[in-house]
């Protein structure tokens, strides 16, 4: 903040009105201005913020809260063979461990983004922040396996409570190019999140702190998660839209079913042999899709509150973003999953390597994430469709090097093709969420960051399920190398779809 006396003109203040006078001593010469007070802050382009500015320390408070169930989507993966040992989970609930949190996770963003926008973002920050730390206390000290799968049910909804308001808070505290900047971190903290997710989890299962073994990949959030709430309390500005929404009931359950008759049966059909209801849940999703699509379109018809209004997608931004988010999330989830069961599990790599093999991908993707911002007001959309270049490049370089060095694979083999593929998914997540946010009106922004979020960890999981129940029934068949190679491919494949719906992108990103 500026204080002080504003001394660039030399021209005697107008004489104030009798009603304003306020006695003071007058001095020889002219009489000193009254103090002006504080003045707003500036952003980086000399412009004054808005009251309630978020300031350097807020943001990196709310991008704090954000890795959080990033880290913890993603740490699980290395973590699930000790798991498995420890409590006799077997590969069904050891699915439901992963699952039962994206699954819990993905249902209830948007519906954590209406909330917020009307009972105050930084107190459903500062609540799903709380319940997120009393879970991972949960899941640390669960006896067995079906705790551990409820305790992580319900972290999943408290993560559903603590993400949407990071978007919401930096979409209407920030503008120009403030707002840019944090989103563009915003991206860049979600996947390195992920990847440092995997390996902090293989450190964590390695070191064993004081006989604790997995149990410590939960048990570290509490410590983080307080000092989360404690710097919120202090550098996060209370917001919430001027025009606050009612819970749209029936939109949220049709929301639910769709995302549940669509995840629960693909995460869980491997593990269980594919019985009956598996098939007859899949056939129920789009039932339930194109019933929440006429609820929530009637409803916006009929002045109602949707929890998704249909006209926020006729934004080309918004519209064509998502359409790039689908397969680029799923193809990164997928990878991430596949990854650690074929290093561990194909490889026979312990835990800690098999989490260092992704340290570079991590680096990398930190340096693409600080070019990201200029290179996109610079070239607008094509840093998008470069980096999906880029990663599908880097695909192709790991599958050539499980060719080459296989049966003796390593960490350090994989190191150019990790930098390749991390350097191309920087280039793409912050400048996606850019362009699905850039023209979300402010008092819609917790509805927006739902959506983006749920689309977000939606193809996670969907990932996950897809690609990580295609590289398991392979590997039983034809072996971890093969099953590998058709999996990237496939993931390859993917990406080429994501490359040729990011040329739709608007031009430039705001």
């Amino acid at each position: 903040m500026l204080w002080g006396v504003n001394a660039s003109t030399t021209t005697t203040p107008p004489l104030p009105s009798p009603a304003s006078v306020v006695p003071r001593v007058r001095h020889l010469g002219r009489p000193r201005r009254p103090d002006p007070g504080p003045r707003p802050p500036l952003d980086p382009s000399g412009t004054p913020s808005a009251p309630g500015a978020l300031s350097p320390l807020g943001l990196l408070t709310l991008l704090l809260g954000a890795a959080l169930p990033m880290i913890d989507f993603f740490i699980v993966n290395v973590a699930l063979p000790t798991i498995d040992k420890d409590l006799d989970a077997g590969p069904a609930m050891l699915e439901m461990v992963a699952a039962g949190y994206g699954v819990a996770y993905a249902v209830l963003l948007v519906l954590g983004g209406r909330l917020g926008d009307t009972v105050g973002r930084r107190r459903l920050f500062l609540i799903g922040t709380a319940l997120f730390a009393l879970t991972s206390l949960a899941c640390g000290l669960a006896p067995d396996a079906w705790t551990l799968v409820v305790a992580r049910v319900v972290q999943g909804a408290a993560s559903a409570l603590m993400l949407p308001q990071v978007l919401a808070t930096i979409q209407s505290t920030t503008t120009g190019q403030r707002r840019g900047r944090a989103l563009g971190l915003y991206g860049a903290t979600g996947g390195i999140a992920a990847v440092l997710g995997q390996v902090a989890g293989g450190w964590l299962v390695a070191a064993d702190i004081a006989g604790s073994s997995w149990r410590s990949i939960f048990l570290v959030n509490v410590p983080v998660a307080a000092a989360a709430i404690v710097l919120s309390l202090r550098t996060v500005p209370e917001t919430r839209s001027p025009r606050p929404a009612r819970v749209d009931v029936r939109g949220t359950a049709l929301l639910a079913a769709t995302l549940l008759t669509l995840l629960v049966p693909l995460m869980e059909g491997h593990a269980v042999g594919w019985p009956w209801w598996t098939w007859l849940l899949l056939a129920l999703s789009p039932v339930f899709g194109a019933a929440f699509w006429r609820v929530e379109r009637s409803a916006e018809r009929s002045g109602g509150d949707p929890l998704l209004p249909p006209s926020l997608l006729a934004n080309d931004g918004m519209r064509g973003g998502l359409l790039v988010a689908l397969p680029y999330f799923t193809g990164f989830g997928g990878f991430m999953f596949v990854m650690a069961v074929a290093l561990q599990q194909g490889m026979g790599l312990g835990p800690v390597i098999a989490g260092t093999a992704l340290a570079p991908m991590a680096a990398a993707y930190f340096a693409a994430s600080l070019l990201a911002p200029r290179l996109v007001n610079r070239f607008g959309r094509h840093v998008v469709t470069g980096g999906l270049v880029t990663q599908g490049l880097g695909l192709v370089a790991v599958i050539g090097t499980a060719f080459a060095a296989w049966p003796r694979l390593g960490a350090l083999d994989l190191v150019p093709a990790m930098l390749v593929l991390g350097f191309g998914q920087g280039l793409v997540m912050g400048p996606l969420f850019r362009v699905v946010l850039s023209e979300v009106p402010a008092d819609r922004a917790g509805v927006g960051g739902g959506v983006l979020t749920t689309t977000q960890q939606s193809s996670l999981a969907l990932g996950v399920a897809t690609l990580g129940t295609l590289f398991l029934s392979l590997s039983t068949a034809h072996g971890t190398l093969d099953a590998l190679a058709v999996t990237l491919l496939v993931q390859l494949a993917v990406v080429v779809t994501a490359i040729a719906l990011s040329v739709r992108l608007p031009r430039q990103v705001a």
